[in-house]
């Protein structure tokens, strides 16, 4: 499937039906998380919306391929059109493209790592990418799988929080998902939605600023 057409063509068929939805009350913020050291800082000309592959390279990235689908909303429910989306992550070795990450774990050459894309008008976006694997954050922690999201929008707070993936017993001792209000640790997770490639559905709402 070309790139493109993955973008225009939806490949994920009803994934985001009733989350661009207004709803009647008003929707709680997704809680903030910290950006970690490992913001990209090494320049990159592909930051599209596959992270399996890198223009001009003719191998795939490692690892699990799935698709990440979801939308920015606002607090009353209505979509953000336009909300920059920038997303990183560590590779399927829990290794993240970055100078600073001293895991032993190797680098990927044909994993991009790093995207930004806008949501569409439905406030809409759409990757994808390989499941991050996990890695030692100190001697008695290892991070679960997870994605890095910032989200900005002229008019609204711009937003730092990370997405977790079902089912992964690491979320249950990860001091920062574990830093999350119990009520709203769910908001964090994404949902499984059935079919190949496996599609997380991740709903992100912003606050005005």
């Amino acid at each position: 499937m070309k790139r493109r057409q993955f973008f225009k063509g939806g490949v994920v068929t009803g994934a985001l039906v009733g989350i661009t939805g207004v709803s009647a009350e008003e929707l709680p913020k997704t809680p903030k998380q910290v950006e970690g050291p490992f913001y990209p800082v090494v320049a990159q000309k592909d930051k599209d919306f596959d992270l399996t592959k890198i223009e001009g390279q003719e191998g795939t990235a490692q690892g699990k391929v799935v698709i990440i689908s979801g939308a920015i909303l606002n607090t009353d429910g209505t979509p953000i059109e336009d909300a920059t989306v920038d997303l990183w992550q560590a590779n399927a070795a829990g290794r993240y493209n970055h100078p600073t990450d001293k895991n032993e774990a190797p680098l990927d050459t044909n994993f991009q790592g790093w995207a930004i894309v806008p949501s569409g008008k439905k406030g809409e976006f759409k990757f994808k990418t390989i499941v991050p694997g996990s890695y030692p954050a100190s001697k008695d922690w290892s991070r679960p799988p997870h994605i890095h999201f910032k989200v900005s929008k002229l008019g609204f707070v711009e937003l730092i929080t990370q997405m977790y993936f079902p089912g992964e017993k690491l979320n249950d001792s990860d001091k920062l998902l574990q830093r999350v209000p119990e009520a709203d640790r769910a908001s964090l997770i994404a949902k499984l939605i059935p079919g190949e490639p496996e599609t997380y559905e991740f709903k992100i709402v912003l606050e005005k600023a």
